[in-house]
C-alpha cells in the first residue's frame, strides 16, 4: 500500500501544476505524479534537487522513505 505524500503534494500546489514543476526540474509529468502520489521514490540525486527546489528538507517531503529506511537499519542492527 503506497502513502500519498500530503506535504510534497502541498509544496507542489505552491510552486504551480504539476506540469510546470516537472518541467522545472526536467522530469516528466507521469513521473513527478507518481512521486507526489507514493508509488515511487525518486534517486538520491533527484530526491536533492526536489529538496532544493521547495527548500524543505528530504525527510519532510519524503517521510515514508525514511520511516522505512530507519525501520530496516533497526531490524538489521538486531
Amino acid at each position: 500500500m503506497t502513502k500519498r505524500r500530503q506535504f510534497f503534494s502541498e509544496c507542489r500546489k505552491s510552486k504551480g501544476t504539476q506540469q510546470k514543476v516537472a518541467s522545472d526540474n526536467g522530469i516528466s509529468t507521469v513521473y513527478l505524479r507518481m512521486i507526489e502520489n507514493g508509488t515511487f521514490t525518486p534517486g538520491r540525486d533527484l530526491m536533492f534537487k526536489l529538496s532544493i527546489y521547495f527548500n524543505q528538507p528530504t525527510e519532510k517531503l519524503f517521510p515514508d522513505y525514511f520511516e522505512d529506511t530507519l525501520i530496516s537499519y533497526a531490524q538489521s542492527d538486531n
